[in-house]
């Protein structure tokens, strides 16, 4: 069947080489008709041409300068050409895990419940309030809302809605170009929910809101100071925000809004980066969104999460911890990739446990980082206030 479909390929493409020779004869003839034609398809009613689309015939033809030749065609040779890096790494690892389990025992987690799950998921959805744990089918979410104590259980709160402005690849939360605008009382209901549950440590996250002028900086920086008034200054307040498209001045807003944490995430090594993220994305801003916040208060720990699992290799993943300490970040996290739909891009490796222990030794003790959490099932926001407290504000306290 594959070369049949080559033989076919090939056959057309040797119909418009051999229509092109006899199209050029002619084409004198109709010169003037095709000039005054073109003329007339591109004037407006002021009588300008308009601008050609070169983005598109540009794209076009660096897709085709990359793809395979008329001979590649005729050999049979064009069903090797790969062009995702992402899916190149998962044919790679096909050939050497066949045969293998599909989803490690590792990976593998009960069904939640319990009282404090059961208390979470009802204030929840009584207050109307969006958490990423659920939005994003967290595999944690029971771990993390049925902690053993008010102060461990973490849950995520995200903010400006459900539905995010980007779409990248990896991500289950909703997408539209225009989301419905922000709710008013969202901080109010937000630091009343946190009041209630008595926690010790809570995240804030956001969607992307790149329809809002500040990005919804200012909305996320009125919940954080809600809370510490809510609470008494009780609550350590972690938000894992987006690059607010690079807009410097929003990161300086959510910096200095009395947070104790400021975390933003890379996802993914530099060169997965596109392949990854939503375009709008990239690795070079997010790193400055994590070194302005730095520079801001010093005093700030700044977090990033790396996802694991997608093709990249030790020296990629070494490079980006050089760049992390490079801007002075403290905390690091590393999970597996799930895919959460059929949708979404295709696990390319299920990273054993033992790799992940490598890396927690490698950012703690070879690279200086405060803290990193390593595991297969380890989130941006896993038993946060648990690592934040024990590991970071108690040995800062007594210092």
């Amino acid at each position: 069947m594959l070369k049949q479909t080559h033989y076919i390929a090939a056959r057309r493409m040797l119909s418009m080489a051999s229509g092109a020779t006899g199209s050029a004869a002619s084409a004198s003839s109709r010169g003037a008709e095709t000039v005054t034609n073109a003329q007339a398809a591109t004037s407006g009613t002021t009588g300008e041409p308009r601008k050609p689309r070169q983005r598109r015939i540009t794209e076009f033809r660096d897709a085709v300068n990359v793809g395979p030749s008329f001979q590649d065609f005729v050999s049979g040779k064009a069903a090797d050409y790969v062009y995702d890096p992402l899916e190149k790494s998962r044919m790679q690892n096909a050939a050497l895990t066949e045969g293998t389990e599909k989803l490690p025992k590792w990976l593998k987690v009960p069904i939640p419940k319990g009282k404090n799950y059961s208390k979470l998921h009802h204030d929840v959805k009584n207050l109307k309030l969006s958490t990423v744990c659920q939005e994003a089918k967290c595999p944690n979410i029971g771990e993390c809302w049925g902690g053993g104590n008010k102060a461990a259980a973490t849950a995520t709160i995200m903010l400006l809605g459900d539905t995010c402005t980007r779409g990248c690849r990896f991500c289950s939360v909703k997408t539209n170009r225009n989301p419905a605008p922000p709710d008013p009382m969202e901080p109010e209901n937000t630091a009343e929910a946190i009041r209630r549950w008595g926690l010790g440590y809570v995240v804030l996250t956001t969607v992307d809101r790149d329809d809002l002028i500040d990005g919804g900086a200012h909305h996320l920086a009125k919940t954080v100071q809600m809370i510490k008034e809510k609470t008494n200054n009780k609550v350590l307040v972690e938000t894992l925000s987006g690059d607010f498209r690079g807009d410097m001045e929003s990161v300086d807003v959510m910096a200095r809004s009395g947070l104790d944490v400021y975390a933003h995430n890379l996802e993914t090594v530099e060169a997965l980066t596109p392949y990854v993220r939503d375009r709008r994305a990239t690795y070079r801003q997010s790193l400055s969104v994590l070194k302005r916040a730095k520079e801001t208060v010093p005093t700030l720990l700044t977090k990033t999460s790396l996802m694991l699992g997608l093709g990249e290799t030790d020296e990629q993943i070494r490079q980006t911890l050089q760049d992390l300490r490079d801007i002075d970040c403290d905390i690091v996290t590393f999970g597996q990739y799930m895919r959460p739909t059929k949708r979404h891009m295709k696990v390319v490796e299920y990273v054993h446990p033992d790799k992940f222990k490598y890396w927690k030794d490698v950012a703690e003790k070879e690279m200086g980082f405060k803290y990193c959490a390593s595991g297969p099932l380890v989130r941006s926001s896993y038993k946060a206030g648990e690592a934040f407290i024990e590991n970071i504000l108690k040995k800062r306290n007594a210092a």
